[in-house]
């Protein structure tokens, strides 16, 4: 039996392929959803919109600091795991989620013969090397105690081999990104026409997205972005469409900044964000999995952070990390606006899902 373990919306997204794998061989599975951000109830349309089986089982461990979290998340699931036994569980990514699945099975004995669960870590390899972001902790603990590693490339399979794990251990599956998209943009174009909804036209506005702490709260750094923003706006008349977080609402607000030259709007489900990534001029984001999707649409990008564990998106040609100062911002969105849209997605062939169930069975 296979244990599936998520708790974030990015983390359904991405694990939506290998949930549609394991149904597809009738492989014996069960989702459990921690609520890391949000209760399943939040949740519930994400998995109804991409059309995937619903969690068998509901931590709803919510917000708190990060070992308040974590512990929550950890005590949780291995309870579930003493009553389930699953042979493996599976993870993906670098949330506290991933953290606390990884070792409750790691630390776990399935109580008739005491036999260890594996683990398995879905996007294995990724490195910022920033140890000052909370995700590079995470994935790099989840890394070293995993039995099977899904390295989405050749890059991530190195940085694992470099830290002295077992080659035995890693398989390069292609990131489940690309299944995803590909999969959940043909659903989102038979369900909503976001891009038309808005009164927007393809290649004729810019998309923003911004959501982690360091960019959200702090003022100086909020403040330079929105204004890099508005700058942008003003040079190429056109729109710039912000999608905003919740945390970063709240922040604008605290800090009483001005964004009456952005167009803001509330979050959008995963199949309208879809639709209005995929017809974009520009993407600017702070986020790991806009950067990977932006460049699977061959949108170019301008990553508005200091470093990115997505670099294979910097070598094609279809990312630039900006940092965080207005003036490079704006110089990285002119760069990528005269980009070339001809760069090869480096993620793989878009059958990562298939392929780490066919790794499991194998093995």
């Amino acid at each position: 039996m296979i244990a599936i373990v998520l708790g974030t919306r990015p983390e359904i997204i991405k694990m939506s392929p290998v949930i549609r794998a394991c149904e597809a061989r009738g492989e014996d599975f069960f989702i459990l959803h921690t609520g890391q951000h949000y209760s399943y109830e939040m949740d519930r349309v994400f998995f109804e919109e991409l059309q995937i089986r619903k969690p068998e089982y509901n931590l709803d461990v919510g917000s708190g600091t990060h070992a308040m979290q974590t512990g929550a998340i950890l005590a949780g699931v291995e309870k579930v795991l003493h009553e389930t036994r699953p042979e493996i569980v599976l993870v993906q990514g670098d949330t506290n989620t991933v953290l606390a699945g990884a070792l409750a099975a790691s630390k776990s004995y399935v109580r008739s013969g005491g036999k260890q669960i594996q683990v398995g870590h879905v996007e294995a390899g990724l490195r910022s090397f920033d140890r000052r972001m909370p995700e590079e902790i995470n994935r790099v603990l989840a890394d070293h105690i995993s039995d099977y590693l899904f390295a989405p490339t050749k890059t991530a399979r190195r940085h694992l081999l470099n830290e002295g794990i077992s080659k035995e251990k890693i398989f390069i599956t292609g990131n489940t990104i690309v299944d995803a998209v590909r999969q959940n943009l043909v659903l989102a174009k038979s369900k909503v026409d976001t891009v038309r909804h808005l009164g927007l036209g393809k290649d004729a506005y810019f998309l923003v997205t911004l959501h982690r702490q360091e960019n959200a709260d702090n003022k100086a750094r909020l403040s330079g972005i929105i204004s890099a923003l508005t700058t942008i706006r003003k040079k190429y008349d056109l729109p710039v469409i912000f999608p905003v977080h919740p945390r970063t609402e709240k922040m604008i607000r605290t800090f009483g900044i001005d964004t009456s030259d952005i167009r803001t709007i509330p979050p959008l489900g995963f199949l309208e964000f879809l639709q209005l990534e995929s017809e974009a001029r520009l993407a600017l984001t702070d986020s790991g999995g806009v950067q990977e999707e932006s460049c699977i649409l061959s949108v170019p990008c301008v990553t508005i952070r200091d470093s990115t564990e997505r670099p294979e998106t910097v070598k094609v040609g279809a990312n630039i990390v900006a940092g965080i100062e207005p003036d490079r911002i704006i110089a990285a969105a002119a760069s990528m606006l005269d980009a070339k849209r001809s760069w090869k997605n480096p993620f793989g062939d878009g059958h990562a899902g298939e392929r780490i169930c066919e790794i499991l069975n194998s093995c």
